[in-house]
């Protein structure tokens, strides 16, 4: 006798209707007649039936991809109480989910990847599908690389042009302007004191850098972490063509775009990415009127916090590819490395400089071992032969 396993079909009696329930628990407890019944009720499933919609398939967690439905097949002899022994009720194996990776040209055998609508300008018609790796508009949500991106560009953009004359700055005599005693007054120094009207400012500020640090593989990764959590709102726009305007339409058209679109202020204002300045399109969207939609900038001028402020980024295909390009440092850092190491290892036994590597051999390359300050201290070496090399390698 085999018990009808529940859990492989992902049935609970809250999801599950009180009917379809008790008919299982019935099946279940081991009453033969009721599970032959519930056996032969399965060939003549149908979808308005309350037990086929408990078999819905379900999301593991949000986002997930859908995974198929387990393949049901009965073996029913003859539907008689002398051959209730011999039925079997068998659930074959669930398949195993496809995979999502794609077979890539690169170093890597394959990744990943994502499917990015493009648009047409300005009627914003679907044009194709275009693909993208996963690492590159597909990664998980960090907020403490994003909050840190954002941290060190506020702090770089600072001016720290602050500046004010402390108590030595001020031009003017050390004299005091009072006698110590015998005036009745209270004690008093040099007229350049700080709480005398023209004197000096206690500790006031100087110009200084505000900047900070940040290293460059984490500051690539926030944005294309910013990019990614883009991506998955469906608030990432890429246009295929240059986003430019008529002569002759101006402010009128780009209203007409952002309402008909809902792009406006009353949905989020939206910031418009261009691969390049372009003079009528910035001007019209200066205006007072265009402030309340959004904001465009060109490629050189956005940072993460720009891809974060605004309710949606419209971006230019062009101006998208050159961003992640720009911005992969992290990826494939390692095998780059590698091959620079084997660029010197190789060109240091062509020039009969080192005859066996012992410590830096081909086979155990180091990262640390290829900072540029190594690669410095080799090309100053004057008994090195190797034009060109240095550029490879740290390209």
């Amino acid at each position: 006798m085999l018990p009808l396993d529940t859990g492989h079909f992902g049935y609970d009696q809250n999801s599950c209707g009180r009917g379809c329930w008790a008919q299982m628990t019935m099946a279940s407890s081991g009453d033969e007649p009721s599970r032959l019944r519930l056996t032969s009720s399965f060939s003549k499933l149908h979808r308005s039936d309350p037990l086929v919609q408990c078999l819905a398939p379900r999301f593991a967690r949000s986002m997930a991809t859908e995974a198929p439905l387990p393949t049901m097949s009965f073996e029913l002899a003859d539907q008689t109480e002398s051959s209730m022994s011999s039925d079997s009720f068998l659930i074959d194996t669930i398949p195993s989910p496809q995979s999502t990776t794609t077979p890539t040209s690169n170093s890597q055998s394959s990744e990943s990847q994502v499917i990015t609508t493009i648009y047409s300008w300005p009627t914003l018609e679907p044009l194709r599908f275009e693909m993208y790796p996963s690492n590159h508009l597909h990664i998980p949500l960090r907020r403490d690389i994003l909050h840190r991106a954002v941290v060190y560009e506020g702090d770089k953009t600072r001016q720290g042009t602050a500046s004010t004359k402390w108590r030595k700055d001020v031009h003017g005599t050390g004299r005091k302007v009072l006698p110590q005693k015998g005036t009745g007054r209270a004690r008093a120094g040099d007229k350049k004191s700080p709480i005398r009207r023209g004197g000096g400012v206690a500790f006031g500020p100087h110009p200084r850098d505000f900047s900070t640090g940040l290293q460059r593989k984490v500051y690539d990764l926030a944005w294309r972490t910013a990019l990614s959590y883009r991506y998955r709102r469906g608030e990432l726009v890429v246009v295929d063509n240059k986003i430019t305007i008529e002569r002759h339409t101006g402010a009128r058209l780009l209203t007409n775009i952002f309402e008909g679109n809902q792009w406006g202020s009353g949905f989020g204002r939206s910031t418009l990415v261009t691969s390049a300045y372009r003079e009528r399109l910035f001007r019209e969207m200066a205006l007072v009127e265009m402030k309340r939609h959004g904001i465009v900038k060109d490629m050189f001028d956005v940072d993460v916090k720009d891809l974060l402020e605004t309710g949606r980024i419209v971006i230019e295909k062009q101006a998208l590819d050159t961003i992640l390009k720009a911005h992969t440092s992290d990826i494939g850092a390692k095998n780059s490395m590698k091959r620079a190491a084997e660029l010197v290892a190789r060109a240091r036994q062509a020039s009969g400089v080192v005859e066996e590597l012992e410590e830096f051999p081909e086979t155990e390359l180091r990262d640390e071992d290829l900072d540029d300050e190594n690669l410095d201290e080799l090309e100053e070496d004057e008994d090195f032969e190797g034009d060109g090399l240095f550029e490879r390698a740290r390209g």
